[in-house]
């Protein structure tokens, strides 16, 4: 059963906010984002410690337990690239959320609202909203392991024909 694929989720990232510098005054920062085998990176924004990425990652679903791993690193072209955080995020409550009966909730009806705490990376407090039909999760997450950064970034659930959820 833990090998069935239960859906695809797809993170919208959006930006970042206030990212450590790296380089003489500024960074080049970029994202990898990681869940289990899987691994998807956004693209590098040059001279840039609030950089505006708006970018879709799509990862496979298997265990909804699994979380996810955001980590933002500083491109560098001749060096290893420096690590300039990285935050943990649950996908539990979306999944929990996607099982709500939402039949005949108006558009921007929130389902749930998750706050910041010693468990998880939530920079403030996260709604789970119903917007056009589709449930959806606004996140800032706070970077660890780093003087200062958030990033900015949605999830939405992608149904596969035949998945189990």
């Amino acid at each position: 059963m833990m090998n069935d694929l239960m859906g695809l989720l797809r993170i919208h990232i959006k930006r970042g906010v206030n990212l450590a510098v790296r380089d003489v005054n500024t960074s080049d920062p970029y994202c990898v984002v990681r869940m289990g085998k899987q691994k998807l990176k956004t693209r590098v924004i040059k001279k840039d410690v609030n950089p505006e990425w708006d970018e879709e990652l799509t990862l496979s679903v298997q265990d909804p337990s699994v979380p996810f791993t955001l980590t933002v690193y500083d491109h560098d072209t001749f060096t290893k690239d420096d690590p300039m955080g990285d935050a943990e995020c649950d996908i539990h409550p979306f999944i929990e959320a996607l099982k709500m009966n939402t039949e005949g909730l108006p558009s921007g009806t929130i389902i749930t609202r998750i706050q910041p705490g010693r468990q998880n990376c939530l920079a403030e407090e996260s709604r789970i909203t119903l917007v056009d039909g589709k449930i959806v999760q606004d996140i800032v997450l706070r970077l660890r392991h780093v003087e200062c950064g958030e990033v900015e970034l949605q999830l939405q659930w992608i149904n596969i024909p035949g998945s189990v959820m």
